[in-house]
């Protein structure tokens, strides 16, 4: 990997992209303001798979059997597309105490959702969070709790470990995954001051790229805490995913900045990429 590898734009026009991911040879992201979920090609060309939905949505991820999952961010749920459109697979009203937010699913549809833990854009105190599980069936479980914004989050390609960034706890915690997709084991994976990470993804090598929300840079980390590389965004950037046909193609979706009255309705936000040796391994 070079020290600074150079960023090219795939498409703008962006509200606020989040959940990116690589699947069935295209980049799929949500964009919390235009209420749409969107695929784009290598070469950049970009479809609205959904629009007009009733919430914006967040996180995505696939059941074994291909169907789509999606965070539904403010009514807390998270939603299954059965081919018509999409319906409740899970509520979660009950268990977040904030916006629910990123999730990775595993390859047995077992869904890890993550929440805000409080009323962040209305001024209340901040508070940690809970991590949700919710199981290929659409039952619910609180699985890890004390969690200082969990965001963006990576299942090792053994399937044996689950790491989730804390945003406001600069770092990252590992869990061990047991058969029946609870928690244990937990640890800290890896510290990163004065940083807070968002959306991430994991290399074959076991390192994590992720957006550093405060720093418009897109970050290398090991476990340890080691920081391996840096590449400066031209905008703050909130998530990031490793894709492209073989693998190698780092994502980065940046916005002006994080606040809706920043960035909804502008499209003042855009999707860049590069180039990097490591290739994405696990999940997401």
């Amino acid at each position: 990997m070079s020290d600074q590898p150079q960023l090219k734009l795939v498409v703008g026009g962006v509200d606020f992209g989040e959940g990116p991911r690589w699947h069935g040879g295209k980049l799929f992201y949500s964009d919390f303001y235009q209420r749409a979920i969107y695929t784009v090609t290598e070469d950049g060309k970009r479809k609205a798979l959904y629009r007009d939905l009733p919430d914006q949505t967040s996180g995505l991820g696939w059941l074994p059997d291909g169907r789509l999952l999606a965070v539904s961010m403010i009514d807390k749920k998270v939603l299954r597309d059965d081919g018509h459109g999409f319906v409740v697979h899970a509520d979660l009203s009950a268990l977040a105490t904030g916006l629910c937010n990123d999730m990775v699913v595993d390859r047995h549809g077992n869904a890890y959702v993550g929440n805000f833990g409080y009323d962040m854009f209305n001024g209340e105190e901040m508070r940690t969070a809970d991590l949700i599980l919710v199981r290929e069936d659409g039952s619910t479980h609180v699985v890890a709790d004390g969690l200082r914004f969990p965001n963006g989050s990576v299942i090792t390609p053994d399937g044996t470990t689950l790491i989730v960034g804390e945003s406001f706890g600069a770092g990252y915690e590992a869990f061990t995954i047991a058969a029946d997709g609870t928690l244990s084991n937990r640890r800290r994976w890896a510290d990163v001051p004065g940083m807070a990470p968002d959306g991430c993804a994991m290399d074959a090598d076991l390192g994590i790229w992720f957006a550093d929300a405060v720093g418009a840079q897109l970050v290398r980390v090991v476990e340890g805490g080691e920081i391996t590389h840096r590449i400066p965004t031209p905008q703050p950037v909130f998530a990031c995913a490793l894709g492209g046909e073989l693998g190698h193609t780092l994502y980065a979706l940046c916005a002006p900045g994080s606040h809706p009255d920043e960035v909804r309705g502008k499209a003042g936000g855009a999707i860049y990429s590069t180039w990097v040796d490591v290739p994405h391994a696990g999940w997401p």
